[in-house]
């Protein structure tokens, strides 16, 4: 089973993108995040064309979340019972024996700020939210554009990041907190190195230097741990015509049996 999260930055314009990379990488579930499209503008029947079901969460010009898979999508839930958001950035569902949380983090904008302490907040309720998901579903996959560098090894310039949004020792905590649930970095069983980035800013050619963070991740409960065969960022995307900043992640999973 392979597992794919990508930030499209509007699903309006990548489209062609999705589909291309889907019909090459072909994954078994895409999540994706940043649609920016209101439900009922969601491209249902070109994606069922490429080979997929799909569940989603949209709203105009801002955020937006989706789940792709070519299995049939169950029990899907739209952002967190309890918790009145407007900004659709949670949805969760579960394909095959796994359940998957897809999430968009708050930015956070800058350290200090309202939407920064949002931020913290917003992680806080969200990993209570999967400490019950995950006490319901133990097969879980929580993957998504996070907003957050766990550490210094997922940042192209430490000293220059130092404490700066995205990068700031409450957010990684936080992050942390998540992972202490039962949860892993499943890239990191694959690559402990430095140097490995999902998202370069679309300014001062950071690509091409490559200036980058890895900010989106693949969190994989300890019940999939044993599963896991492999974890990539194909940075392939990233290079198209009118790319995304971000580009997919991916894991791998044995079938279980």
């Amino acid at each position: 089973m392979k597992i794919a999260s990508w930030n499209v930055n509007s699903l309006n314009v990548r489209l062609p993108h999705v589909e291309q990379w889907c019909g090459e990488a072909r994954p078994d579930v895409l999540a994706l995040q940043e649609t920016k499209l209101e439900d009922a503008k969601f491209p249902v029947a070109a994606l069922e064309a490429a080979g997929y079901h799909s569940a989603f969460s949209g709203q105009k010009t801002y955020n937006g979340v989706a789940i792709l898979a070519r299995e049939p999508i169950a029990d899907v839930q739209h952002g967190i019972d309890g918790f009145e958001d407007p900004q659709r950035r949670i949805l969760t569902a579960t394909v095959g024996d796994v359940r998957i949380v897809n999430l968009y983090v708050v930015n956070g904008q800058a350290v200090g700020s309202e939407k920064y302490a949002y931020k913290l907040d917003w992680l806080a309720r969200v990993t209570a939210f999967l400490g019950e998901e995950l006490r319901r579903h133990p097969r879980m996959v929580v993957l998504g554009d996070f907003n957050i560098a766990p550490d210094d090894r997922d940042v192209h310039d430490p000293a220059a990041w130092h404490e700066q949004i995205l990068c700031s020792t409450p957010e990684r905590e936080a992050l942390r907190r998540m992972l202490d649930l039962g949860f892993v970095d499943s890239f990191r069983l694959f690559h402990d190195d430095a140097g490995h980035f999902s998202w370069w800013d679309y300014r001062q050619a950071a690509f091409r230097r490559d200036l980058g963070l890895r900010i989106d991740l693949m969190l994989v409960s300890e019940a999939l741990r044993g599963r896991c065969r492999a974890a990539a960022i194909d940075r392939t995307p990233r290079t198209w015509e009118r790319a995304s900043d971000h580009t997919p992640v991916t894991v791998e999973l044995d079938d279980g049996r």
